[in-house]
């Protein structure tokens, strides 16, 4: 048992990440999770963890021929800036988040569950300079049961992943 949850629900989910992980050297912590808990607010709450420290990863498209994709990782409470920079980056007239589907098909993954660690070699990897900030990020498994905490510095390890500033806002106050 790990946080009250049984780890055997998702056996196959944490042996992919695990096996996406190991190969980078580099210390985490996989932390189990309920499912119907693994959305970020939910998440927090339910196990005590700061959002501040929560990242997500975004998987987006560039309309094109062909599309064009790659993975975003903000933390939780800033807003990923597809309009301008994302598309920019990606050298697209229009992008948007990937739907589910495309997700699902390019990663293997479910929204809400979708993690960097795994992702197919061609699918570059972008992540906010505030995430690089943090002294550790709670990031998505790949599953919405499993959780990874880490040291920011962890996504370094991974190809293709560009630090990029400016890649997501901050909130907007009422």
């Amino acid at each position: 048992m790990t946080n009250g949850i049984d780890p055997a629900h998702d056996p196959a989910g944490r042996e992919r990440l695990v096996a996406a992980l190991q190969p980078l050297g580099v210390e985490y912590e996989l932390f189990a999770c309920d499912p119907a808990l693994a959305d970020t607010a939910a998440f927090c709450e339910a196990y005590g963890f700061a959002p501040e420290d929560s990242a997500n990863t975004i998987l987006v498209i560039g309309k094109g021929d062909p599309p064009r994709y790659a993975a975003c990782v903000v933390l939780a409470r800033n807003r990923l800036d597809v309009n301008r920079t994302v598309r920019d980056r990606l050298g697209t007239r229009k992008a948007s988040f990937a739907p589910s589907e495309s997700t699902r098909e390019l990663t293997g993954m479910e929204i809400g569950g979708v993690t960097v660690f795994g992702l197919p070699p061609e699918v570059p990897v972008w992540v906010d300079a505030r995430v690089m900030r943090r002294e550790r990020v709670v990031l998505g498994g790949g599953s919405r049961s499993w959780k990874v905490i880490a040291p920011p510095s962890i996504l370094l390890s991974l190809p293709r992943v560009e630090v990029v500033e400016g890649l997501a806002t901050e909130p907007t106050t009422a």
